[in-house]
């Protein structure tokens, strides 16, 4: 009985640690540099390794556990700012890549991109790491703009060579550290900026695994979160004072280090909110609805709590936000964005720029010149109201009335007289016919044919 006891104790012991197995790699002399600093910040249940082709480099580092890769390939020199070659070292020693990796449930790989060993050994990393079925995470650093427009464009080939390979991509340009707004800033103190960010996206995701709350979040909900999903937005805000729980919730969703720092249309957003008093349920429902305001209608939210004694009567928010496969990406053909707008804002009345939308002839907007169809089923589906009314010309000059009053037959006039006058010619002119008397206090003639616009008065009279 005693020994089961024991055994029971063990294993109590053995909870009170992070089940979940966590790894940062950091690639290259900028990979390298951030892990110095993450371990500097004491992050807890994490374990560092470092992988570089520079021998010397190598042995300056933190880490516990050190790779050099790439010493028959390079002969411990270095790559030489050449990606080809830290990709090559890489593969070379893929073997004992794969064994640092092994019992690994989480991989964070970071470096900064555009130098040689860390662009190159990155993406080879993060492929192995998800061929042994680990979620695998990227943290990386983009060049500062002074560094040049070759070492600009090596950084990003770098990043969609990897954004191929991992889960989830954390993506940082060191020019965002110019936002910072201190001219007296020397460059030792930002390349350690820098890395403090890099050290910032490992611990904020990390810290919400490991340490236990009131309301917990797993390992489970942030591989939901992460594991699949592309481009990620991190950020952690502290609120203090009366407006607490805005201010931290608005910073941590407004992290302007980050490439894209928006949480619109977010479809998996896991938020950690940390006090060092027992927060009120309200102040928790304030938090979660500014952080998913902009968020994909459908989405997924997984919180937590967790208390801090050391906080005092702050608040700390930590947001997670993945998902934004369906952000608009506005390279749309006009066509596209025409077929996706509202013909009409006001049910009323057709303005100016939905008709000049309708009625342009350029050749690309197939909306009008080749799909009659289209022009009525939209006019007929989305034009409401009975009080806007005037006329199309064709190239004819012969005017077509339009009103946008239901017809006997329940769709729209406007649909009808679109359909008729684009099926009689496959190009409409917003040129007057000729003859055609313009008169700026007749609301019923399009404005871009009045003499001067609107004028100062309208004349309501009925004749």
């Amino acid at each position: 009985m005693l020994e089961n006891f024991e055994v029971l104790n063990d294993f109590a012991e053995g909870l009170k640690r992070s089940p979940t197995v966590m790894k940062v790699i950091g690639c290259g002399g900028g990979g390298s540099n951030a892990v110095n600093r993450m371990i500097d910040a004491n992050i807890e249940n994490v374990e560092f390794i470092v992988l570089n082709t520079d021998a010397q480099a190598l042995s300056e580092s933190k880490a516990p556990r050190k790779i050099p890769i790439g010493q028959k390939l390079t002969g411990g020199l270095g790559s030489g700012f050449c990606p080809e070659i830290g990709e090559k070292a890489a593969e070379e020693d893929s073997e004992s890549i794969r064994n640092a990796l092994k019992g690994s449930d989480m991989v964070f790989i970071t470096a900064g991109m555009g130098g040689g060993t860390g662009t190159g050994s990155a993406p080879v990393v993060a492929r192995i790491a998800k061929e042994m079925g680990i979620l695998t995470v990227g943290v990386v650093t983009l060049p500062f703009d002074f560094e040049g427009r070759m070492r600009r464009e090596v950084a990003e080939e770098g990043v969609k060579k990897l954004r191929g390979e991992v889960d989830s991509l954390i993506v940082i340009p060191n020019q965002h550290l110019l936002k910072m707004d201190d001219k007296k800033m020397t460059f030792r103190e930002a390349f350690l900026m820098a890395d403090d960010v890099l050290r910032q996206g490992v611990q904020g995701i990390s810290s919400v695994i490991t340490k236990p709350g009131i309301v917990n979040i797993d390992f489970a909900d942030v591989k939901r979160t992460m594991q699949g999903q592309g481009n990620v937005i991190f950020g952690v805000g502290l609120g203090t004072g009366e407006n607490r729980c805005v201010d931290a919730a608005t910073k941590a969703i407004k992290n302007p280090l980050l490439e894209d720092s928006s949480i619109d249309g977010a479809k998996n957003i896991l938020i950690n909110i940390c006090s060092g008093d027992d927060i009120p349920m309200m102040e928790i429902d304030e938090i979660v609805n500014i952080i998913t305001a902009s968020a994909d209608p459908v989405h997924n939210v997984f919180w937590g709590q967790v208390h801090d004694a050391d906080l005092g009567d702050s608040v700390s928010v930590t947001v997670i936000a993945t998902g934004f496969s369906s952000r608009s990406s506005g390279n749309g053909t006009p066509a596209d964005k025409i077929s996706k707008s509202k013909i009409i804002s006001n049910e009323n009345v057709l303005s100016y720029g939905d008709f000049d939308i309708i009625s342009r002839p350029q050749a690309e907007h197939s909306y009008v010149s080749n799909t009659a169809t289209k022009a009525s089923s939209a006019a007929a589906s989305d034009v409401k109201g009975n009080r806007s009314s005037g006329f199309l010309f064709d190239e004819t000059g012969e005017p077509v009335a339009v009103s946008t009053a239901p017809s006997s037959s329940g769709g729209s006039n406007l649909g009808s007289a679109l359909a008729h006058s684009v099926s009689r010619s496959s190009n409409i002119s917003l040129s007057p016919p000729a003859g055609f008397n313009a008169s700026s206090d007749d609301i019923n003639q399009p404005a871009c044919w009045r003499n001067a616009g609107l004028s100062r008065t309208i004349n309501l009279s009925v004749d």
